[in-house]
């Protein structure tokens, strides 16, 4: 996204301040915990023993004296692990005395039996942890875990002759053990040195039961809709939230000067679809997209979409779990389309249950729910994601959802025709008259505004195109295009993902779509793409092999960044754009795969609370209203009771991340803690990541915040490797 849309705007109360505003529109463990926490792998995570640094000794007067510890325990940032972790860890290897190593990091859910497998072996020289050092021996030894059988010795590959990699901060060696195919559980092992990295397997289906929490993160973002047994797991379970008077089905249209009460007389059913991100807000442009990203997840790749996830009553009803969740998504989107064909731009929900004290669990929030009015943005965005909905429901084998889709396709039509009518109604949802109402702002700045509305307009025009194929919508695609795919890079992959759609459409103009695919697959062989990636694991511009385009790239939401920009890869594959070799364009998506789930300087997975499935070391804390600060259930895996629900992304390294502005004044405020949290500040890219969720004035939602932009573009991508027999 922007940068210009990563300035945060008030929510509607006093303590929520974080947003969905690293997200969505358009386009714009933390060493410290992970290093001092002791977890098991057992799926009863109250049985996880306390970690000597919590999230709360950070967000009150003791911070100042946090920070130094900080500065000496942020260099381990590994989980020392118990004798009981797992069957893994209680093989041959472990019992002989083996140490897990921050330094050996791998992807820590394991490989595809035919893919790349590349350990990365760090030695820093610059961050956090730069005090450290660390060079490992002649001979590294992969070591299958239940037999003890070493079953490849090699020579560490000293990565481009030993400079440092400046993203990281790191020297790194490459042992490379692709060649090892069959499954099994394994560790990279340092036999001379006593050190192993942490377990992974290699398996056909090793991301599967990563896919089936990651999903599941969207029936933990369900509002209105109660989370119970058998469906949420035993930690997270909660009545159905904000659906007390005056809530969603009575939201009222926003007021500034009346913010507690609204306007009177324009209640309207409002309930369902998901909470934004760590906030519980509804955002229109970014809910349509979150829908859009989830269907081109489906057709991408149906087979990894099984009816398996235990969302609720829906599983097992013999439709793809995700059309369900998708469903669900539209039924709120609906409800948001008024009966000119204008759609709303904004709800926004309670986060409280009385003044300053957070409604966690979500269903306690007593406050009102209120709306802003109908953009055009907002109502092109709808008008998108009906049309596409309408195009895939009514593909399906399925009475019902045929009917589901028909009506969408007249609902995007409608949405399409107020657009035009009326080309700039703008809601600015957090600033002048809305302030309060919600916090990033879905709208961009009026220089960028011509532009954007255009390609939002165009955007639309497809997908409405594929649902209708009429001549119209044609016309506003063949007439906008631009040379749009001759430049492709993480920010642009939600555009293009939808021109490549459109090149593979049999009604298509033949010429557009050739001209599509084939600047796609130009601009996809350049430096800063394959040209990037190392195809026999010997070479390659990034250490991590998650080339970004340069430090630049790494902003708030970097997470999703390497999700986007793995994904841009597989496109190739997807859409038939080009002629790479498929094997090498795999292994390059999947190198972003493996960053994400460990192979990076933090050694940590990005998914909160995945021990359940074996790691090492993930995500322990992240913004999230629900999973607050200081909650004795919620707050913080090896702390609470059960830590946050299982995998969610969070934003990730962030090195832009800063205190707010109340602490560079009041520096002597104890919820400053004396100085800015280094880490994340002042770090080399990739280590700008702090592993807590502090509210303001610390703002850990600039790093550590989850989104559904975020989660829906490691869908994607993660889904690519995933079957479903």
């Amino acid at each position: 996204m922007n940068k210009s849309k990563l300035v945060l705007g008030l929510t509607l109360t006093s303590v929520i301040t974080a947003c969905g505003g690293g997200g969505g529109g358009g386009g714009g463990s933390t060493p410290l915990a992970s290093s001092v926490a002791v977890v098991s792998s057992s799926p009863v995570i109250s049985s996880v023993a306390s970690s000597i640094v919590t999230s709360s000794s950070l967000s009150s007067s003791s911070l100042s004296s946090s920070q130094s510890l900080l500065s000496s325990s942020i260099a381990s940032s590994s989980l020392a692990v118990s004798s009981s972790v797992s069957s893994s860890s209680s093989s041959s290897a472990a019992q002989a005395g083996l140490t897990i190593s921050k330094w050996l990091v791998v992807d820590q859910f394991g490989y595809l039996p035919d893919a790349q497998k590349i350990a990365v072996i760090r030695d820093p020289q610059l961050g956090y942890d730069a005090g450290e050092s660390f060079t490992p021996s002649t001979n590294l030894s992969l070591v299958n875990m239940t037999t003890g059988e070493t079953v490849l010795s090699a020579t560490p590959m000293l990565w481009n002759g030993g400079t440092t990699h400046s993203t990281s901060g790191d020297k790194v060696w490459w042992f490379n053990f692709s060649n090892v195919t069959t499954p099994g559980t394994y560790a990279v092992v340092d036999s001379t040195q006593q050190l192993r990295s942490p377990s992974f397997k290699i398996a056909a289906d090793v991301y599967k039961p990563v896919l089936y929490h990651a999903f599941r993160s969207f029936f933990y973002q369900r509002a209105g809709f109660a989370k119970q047994l058998p469906y949420a797991e035993a930690g997270w379970t909660d009545d159905a939230s904000h659906l007390k008077s005056g809530q969603d089905a009575q939201s009222r249209l926003y007021d500034v000067n009346n913010k507690t009460v609204g306007v009177v007389g324009t209640e309207k059913d409002l309930s369902g679809g998901w909470y934004d991100a760590g906030d519980f807000n509804k955002y229109t442009n970014w809910h349509a997209d979150y829908l859009i990203n989830l269907l081109h997840a489906y057709l991408e790749n149906p087979a990894a979409w099984g009816d398996d996830f235990n969302i609720s009553i829906e599983s097992g009803n013999g439709v793809p779990d995700i059309i369900d969740e998708i469903r669900w998504g539209f039924d709120w989107l609906k409800k948001m389309q008024n009966t000119d064909g204008s759609v709303l731009s904004i709800q926004g929900l309670s986060h409280e249950i009385s003044t300053n004290v957070i409604a966690s669990p979500p269903s306690t929030a007593t406050g009102r729910s209120f709306y802003g009015p109908a953009s055009t943005s907002a109502s092109l965005s709808a008008a998108a994601a009906f049309a596409l909905g309408a195009k895939v429901f009514g593909d399906l084998d399925n009475s019902t959802l045929t009917s589901y889709g028909t009506d969408l396709k007249s609902r995007a039509e409608n949405a399409w025709t107020w657009a035009n009518t009326n080309p700039n109604v703008i809601v600015h949802n957090n600033t002048g008259i809305y302030q309060g109402l919600g916090a990033g702002d879905q709208e961009v700045s009026d220089s960028e505004r011509t532009v954007a509305m255009q390609q939002k307009k165009t955007r639309a025009a497809i997908y409405l195109f594929a649902a209708t194929g009429a001549t119209g919508y044609q016309t506003q695609v063949t007439g906008n295009y631009g040379n749009r795919a001759q430049w492709v890079d993480l920010w642009r992959e939600n555009e293009l993902m939808s021109w490549l759609y459109y090149a593979n459409l049999s009604n298509a103009d033949s010429t557009l779509a050739a001209n599509i695919k084939s600047q796609y697959a130009t601009a996809m062989n350049d430096a800063s793409n394959l040209g990037a990636i190392s195809t026999d694991g010997t070479s390659g511009t990034d250490a991590y092999r998650a080339h970004l385009g340069g430090d630049g790239n790494f902003t708030w939401g970097s997470n999703r960044s390497m999700s986007r920009k793995g994904t841009s890869f597989y496109n190739l594959i997807s859409y038939s754009a080009g002629s790479a070799n498929t094997n090498s364009v795999k292994n390059a998506a999947l190198g972003y795969l493996n960053y994400l789930h460990g192979t990076n300087p933090q050694g940590m997975v990005y998914l909160s609370n995945m021990y359940s499935l074996g790691v090492h070391s993930s995500v322990n804390e992240f913004y999230h209203t629900w999973f607050t600060n200081g909650s004795p259930l919620w707050d913080r895996v090896g702390t609470a009771t059960y830590g946050p629900a299982p995998g969610f992304l969070v934003g990730g390294p962030n090195p832009s991340y800063n205190w707010d502005g109340h602490c560079e004044t009041n520096p002597t405020d104890n919820r400053c803690g004396g100085a800015v949290l280094t880490p994340p500040k002042g770090q080399p890219a990739m280590k700008a990541y702090l592993d807590f969720n502090t509210s303001w004035p610390l703002n850990s939602w600039q790093v550590t915040e989850n989104h559904n932009d975020y989660q829906v573009a490691y869908l994607r991508l993660l889904s690519k490797f995933v079957t479903n027999p």
